[in-house]
């Protein structure tokens, strides 16, 4: 019995021989290099050639809210008061276009009065009511008409057609007014064309013949350039 046993053991210590045999061995886990002062050592920070970790942008600093809220509001105040101030504007010269339009038949119904031989005239009466009618509705609209004869140049209600010379009248004034000017609510609804003084002819004359030489002198001298 004892012999049995043995040979079983035997065998048994030979199976497991061959299967250590059969067995491949793992390979070790890497380590630490032999030498840490080598300088390829990508651990080492002492190396030059190690790449440095890039740098993490600021954050932007956060915007003044209370600063944008403050100039937003005020934007939008001026906002609806421009607007309000458009829309008055608007409905206070909405009527400027048609009574623009009305204009040349009270400039043509005041030239047939002006011209009228015989002012006692029926027919001459009838315009003249008619004319009167016209103007007393232009104001009721708010439309007048002003005055230039005699007053300074003034470009912002006044056009000027001609300057010709005047004995009475002194230079810069109007002297002649060939179209009436008109204002709707303060505004200038129609610019009057106007002539204006160029002074007394004696003057106006002198003036001429003193630019005239300072003329020629100047396409001679352009001349003999």
């Amino acid at each position: 019995m004892q012999f049995g046993r043995d040979r079983r053991h035997k065998r048994y210590r030979k199976l497991e021989e061959a299967e250590k045999a059969e067995t491949p061995e793992k390979p070790e886990a890497p380590g630490k290099p032999d030498n840490p002062d080598n300088p390829e050592t990508p651990d080492n920070p002492d190396n030059p050639e190690t790449p440095e970790k890039p740098e993490s942008p600021e954050k932007p600093a956060d915007p003044d809210w209370k600063d944008l809220y403050t100039r937003l509001l005020a934007d939008f105040d001026n906002f609806k008061k421009r607007t309000a101030r458009d829309r008055e504007d608007t409905y206070r010269y909405a009527e400027s276009d048609i009574l623009r339009d009305i204009l040349p038949v009270v400039d043509n119904l005041a030239l047939a009065l002006s011209s009228a031989k015989d002012r006692d005239e029926p027919f001459v009466k009838g315009v003249r009511l008619v004319y009167d009618t016209l103007l007393g509705a232009l104001k009721d609209h708010g439309a007048e008409p002003f005055e230039s004869v005699g007053q300074p140049l003034d470009t912002e209600k006044m056009e000027a057609i001609a300057h010709l010379p005047s004995d009475t009248v002194a230079e810069g004034v109007v002297s002649n007014e060939a179209k009436r000017g008109w204002t709707l609510k303060g505004k200038v609804l129609r610019a009057a064309q106007v002539v204006v003084s160029a002074g007394k002819p004696a003057e106006a004359a002198e003036e001429a013949h003193a630019e005239q030489p300072a003329a020629n002198s100047e396409q001679t001298t352009a001349k003999s350039e």
